[in-house]
């Protein structure tokens, strides 16, 4: 199985309007796809007040690749969030 620990720091001003995007179409889109096993998704904290994550485990190398793509390391945006993001970062990890 492979973990996969997408990151994202808004512009700013747009918080609300990437937490809205991301509670309504990246975390039930992300769920949706065949091979997650499991998407838990954090949102800011007064510390961290423009990141948002989202850590996944997929089944398999090959099932992220049908989601994500062949450029698989790279963290890829939807276009609806590309003017909200600010910086992006992914990681991926092999569950232990």
């Amino acid at each position: 199985m492979i973990i996969r620990v997408f990151r994202v720091v808004v512009q700013d001003g747009k918080r609300e309007q990437f937490e809205t995007f991301f509670r309504e179409t990246a975390i039930p889109l992300t769920r949706s796809q065949p091979g997650i096993v499991s998407v838990t998704a954090g949102v800011p904290r007064a510390e961290t007040p423009d990141e948002f994550c989202m850590v996944m485990v997929w089944e398999s190398l090959a099932a992220m690749k049908d989601f994500v793509g062949e450029d698989w390391r790279s963290p890829h945006i939807h276009p609806d969030e590309a003017d909200l993001v600010r910086e992006r970062s992914i990681h991926h990890y092999e569950l232990a």
